[in-house]
């Protein structure tokens, strides 16, 4: 069945590939993005689909339009632009998930929350289920986005349990793939892009950190199956690929597909950086049937080929 879809945050790295699966799958879709960390480039090839819509508009203010389904990703998710103005974060997932919730609730539409493995902030459990509340400090510099998608999920759960709006909700940990931003701070774009420059491989603290990796692909299709759940999955249901790597694992591979002659470089952990992000799946296996097929080494040359024809 067709179905019109609104994707807040559509023109971004997550929300440009989900746009593209969407109309690949039969639906209209309605894409909304401020261009703050998005880009028209991500999503240029869909502009000439009669079923894609694009929409300029900041999530922070209200919007009306009839839709079936509403995927909430608009918001900063790298730590360079996220801290770049913490307050506009901080509205983006709070008024944000106000005012999509706000619009779900008026038209009885369904609403999947992106929300991130942030909220686990630097866990003293590991890895992290979806019942572990977190180690998050309310008051550092990352706190912005934490807190703020902490605080989007509790809007969720009340405007479901206040006014029974169907509400979804995905923990999201790391993912990468093609449209990464390049200058976004995060690992796996940075240790490419200054491999593919021959510049010094910038590693934080000792290197021995752990991050899982998951491919853009396999994250949508999550997304997706948790959006076609039956109204009694609300979640959260963690999204990534357990799979873990240390930072210094990630840099050698990096080095090794792009025969780069970087050298490795250590700088100091910024603060509030967690030691450890690996997610229990067990959940999203269960109720999704759901787990990552698309390995580290294979992701990542998809990711530098799409790097190096476009930072070239």
């Amino acid at each position: 069945m067709k179905k019109k879809v609104l994707v807040t945050g559509g023109a971004g790295f997550l929300g440009s590939h989900l746009c593209e699966r969407l109309l690949n799958d039969g639906h209209e879709v309605l894409c909304m993005d401020n261009y703050f960390t998005g880009g028209k480039q991500n999503i240029a090839h869909l502009l000439s689909n009669p079923y894609f819509e694009l929409i300029r508009h900041d999530v922070t203010m209200p919007y009306f339009v009839e839709v079936d389904e509403i995927y909430n990703l608009a918001c900063p998710a790298s730590p360079i632009h996220y801290q770049y103005n913490p307050i506009k974060t901080i509205k983006t997932s709070v008024m944000g998930a106000i005012n999509m919730l706000g619009l779900a609730k008026r038209i009885r539409a369904k609403i999947l929350q992106a929300s991130t493995s942030e909220v686990y902030g630097d866990p003293t459990i590991h890895p992290q289920t979806e019942s572990y509340w977190g180690h998050v400090n309310p008051i550092g510099p990352r706190s912005c986005y934490d807190e703020g998608k902490r605080c989007a999920e509790s809007l969720f759960v009340n405007y479901h349990a206040q006014n029974n709006i169907r509400i979804k909700i995905m923990r999201i940990f790391n993912t990468y793939g093609p449209r990464m931003h390049p200058n976004d701070g995060r690992v796996v774009s940075n240790f490419i892009v200054q491999a593919l420059k021959g510049e010094d491989i910038t590693v934080y603290g000792n290197g021995r950190q752990t991050r899982s990796f998951c491919y853009v692909d396999d994250l949508i299709t999550g997304m997706i199956l948790l959006m076609n759940t039956d109204d009694s999955i609300k979640g959260p249901i963690n999204v990534g690929n357990p799979s873990e790597f240390t930072i210094l694992q990630l840099a050698q591979q990096v080095i090794d597909l792009t025969g780069s002659k970087s050298k490795i470089v250590y700088e100091a952990l910024p603060t509030d950086d967690p030691m450890q992000r690996q997610p229990d799946i067990t959940l999203a296996k269960e109720i999704l049937n759901w787990e990552p097929k698309v390995k580290l080494e294979e992701g990542l040359k998809k990711t530098i080929e799409y790097f190096k024809n476009t930072i070239s």
